[in-house]
């Protein structure tokens, strides 16, 4: 385990409790980590290069600060070492993909820690609409209304003040591979981005307008400072740290029917309906119900993990693909900085 902060004492806790996996050891530079380490009885190392040379894991978890995803990255690789790396793959895009071709040319796996990929909602809606009931996709919308607390830019935290600390690549990112999961792949970005709220170097809200490869055309709404209940973490019940809403934050529209994420309720106005007839929704079955998967998408994660360290699975989300959620993202601060120089 490279990293022991919040990311990385999530992944610890999950395997710890995994059958399939143990922990061989904490790679970090604080006295806390150390600290970690002793009381769990494994290795402690502030270098990587020298844990992976003693320890020879079949696979490491890499939550580093983004600006070490590089160097930890091609270490794994030089080892010969599958690797679970934390989003984003790298710092840029540049970087992300210089890793991919270093795994692609050594034959080591990287699974990116996009962890939504692993929830069991999200494999539920991307089931229902590649099944095809809503007809030929033709618009999405997503929200991503967060209202973060003073203390999150205190302290330890104050670089969440700054460039790349802001909630598009922080909290958007996320939005960005699900949708890219759920609808396919992101063409085209135009974006605005502001700081009037909180007043920091850093944005607070977006939008962003996305265009979809197969023609649909989708809205992302972000702010750290909004109330409101539309957010994945408030809507989806997978983390307990967050109180749960009924409410849904993506809505997927085709020709025929509308999904609601996480929800899973289907509106449509049945056969042959149209704007002046009756529309009615549905509910799926529950998303518990899928087979072989936790409600926990970090836990799913790990278990994944265990299965590409081994050589049994291939990743779900390698670096490569990480790579293009991250240009994704990028082009909306990109896109942002173009329409504020024209002003």
């Amino acid at each position: 385990m490279a990293g022991a902060g919040l990311a990385g004492q999530a992944h610890i806790e999950r395997i710890l409790r995994e059958p399939a996996a143990e922990l061989a050891g904490i790679v970090d530079v604080t006295s806390q980590a150390e600290a970690r380490a002793a009381s769990l009885g494994v290795p402690f190392d502030a270098n990587l290069e020298r844990m992976l040379e003693a320890v020879r894991p079949l696979g490491a978890v890499i939550a580093l600060p983004n600006q070490a995803h590089l160097a930890a990255g091609l270490a794994a690789v030089r080892a010969g070492v599958a690797m679970l790396m934390e989003k984003p793959v790298c710092e840029t895009v540049e970087q992300s993909l210089e890793l991919a071709e270093a795994s692609e040319k050594a034959r080591v796996p990287v699974l990116v820690g996009h962890h939504r990929r692993h929830s069991p909602l999200i494999a539920r809606a991307k089931r229902i609409i590649g099944s095809g009931r809503l007809g030929p996709m033709v618009a999405v919308n997503g929200f991503c209304w967060l209202l973060k607390p003073p203390s999150y830019f205190e302290g330890a935290n104050v670089w969440r003040r700054e460039a790349g600390g802001g909630p598009v690549l922080i909290n958007l990112i996320h939005a960005i591979d699900d949708l890219r999961n759920l609808c396919g792949e992101i063409e085209e970005v135009r974006a605005l981005t502001s700081n009037r709220a909180r007043g920091f170097a850093v944005e607070d809200t977006a939008g962003a307008v996305l265009g979809f490869r197969n023609g649909a055309i989708g809205t992302l709404s972000l702010s750290d400072t909004a109330a409101g209940p539309w957010s994945w973490e408030l809507t989806a019940g997978e983390n307990a740290a967050y109180p749960r809403t009924s409410e849904s934050c993506y809505y997927v529209a085709g020709k025929q029917a509308a999904l609601a994420i996480p929800s899973l309720e289907i509106w449509d106005h049945g056969p042959n309906g149209h704007w002046w007839t009756p529309v009615s929704s549905e509910r799926t079955m529950t998303p518990v119900e899928e087979p072989g998967m936790s409600a926990d998408p970090l836990t799913n994660q790990v278990r994944h993990f265990c299965e590409v360290a081994r050589g049994t699975a291939m990743p779900l989300l390698d670096a490569r693909d990480g790579a293009r959620t991250l240009e994704i993202t990028l082009g909306i601060l990109e896109s942002a900085r173009g329409f504020a120089s024209r002003e």
